[in-house]
């Protein structure tokens, strides 16, 4: 049976659901299968993020309705084998699918992948109990914002009523030359505040809000903060990535060194 990771925030706009597809690709990259799916029933947005969003056929209702088999509803991703996407359901009310039914589905996956990673709706309502309830792990994601913070320590005592065996943290959105002058608070501050394990760090990267992936931008410093965190996820390691150390190419340093 595969791991069961919910990815969840106290609110949205922490850029929840580029973590999930950016964590998705970096685990497939380490050599898991991996299974991405989207839970925000009637808001489905992680098939933009991965740029599938013209290859949708059926979707995680479809599934629940017996109208296809799970199968035929994953969708390959575009460059990597090991990675598939569930689609959310974006033309059906949220108590369309029960938590139970949406269990099933995640249950089901586990049974064929290493990893589901399960992309919860923001906020602490019906959608949130429902992507939770499957899951044997959780990853917050915050920001360095006031207001993310808070709202991520809501989420973590809500976690405590459920059956997580494993909750981490994600600070996304770093801006390494702010928490350097002491302006913003850094990753490492967040996670002893929130008393939750560090898991990854991710530098602020503008490019990342418009294609969605590493993937897509070729931004060396998100495709290692991403590995790091696979690397967390995976227990191989539990170093996360430095925001606050200035960052260089390598054609910079080549130039650097021979000056």
């Amino acid at each position: 049976m595969g791991r069961k990771i919910v990815v969840t925030s106290g609110k949205g706009g922490v850029g929840k659901t580029t973590v999930v597809a950016n964590l998705g690709i970096a685990l497939a990259l380490s050599g898991v299968t991996v299974a991405m799916v989207d839970g925000d029933i009637g808001l489905n947005n992680l098939d933009v993020a991965m740029s599938c969003e013209n290859r949708i056929i059926y979707d995680i209702g479809d599934v629940v309705q017996k109208k296809c088999r799970l199968k035929q509803a994953l969708i390959r991703d575009n460059h990597l084998d090991n990675l598939f996407l569930l689609p959310s359901a974006k033309y059906m009310p949220q108590e369309s699918i029960n938590p139970q039914a949406f269990g099933a589905v995640v249950n089901e996956l586990a049974r064929e992948f290493d990893i589901v990673l399960i992309d919860c709706p923001a906020g602490i309502e019906q959608g949130f109990h429902r992507a939770v309830s499957p899951a044997q792990e959780a990853l917050v994601v915050t920001t360095p914002h006031i207001s993310a913070v808070r709202d991520a320590d809501k989420v973590l005592g809500l976690l405590t009523t459920y059956n997580i065996s494993s909750v981490g943290l994600v600070v996304n959105r770093v801006r390494g030359d702010l928490s350097a002058k002491d302006t913003a608070m850094n990753a490492s501050d967040i996670a002893r505040l929130l008393r939750v394990e560090l898991k990854g760090a991710i530098p602020e990267d503008d490019k990342i809000g418009f294609a969605g992936t590493f993937a897509e931008t070729g931004s060396e410093r998100c495709y290692t903060a991403y590995r790091m965190l696979a690397d967390c996820v995976l227990g191989k390691s539990n170093r996360v990535y430095d925001c606050e150390r200035p960052y260089q190419s390598f054609f910079s340093r080549l130039l650097k060194k021979r000056g």
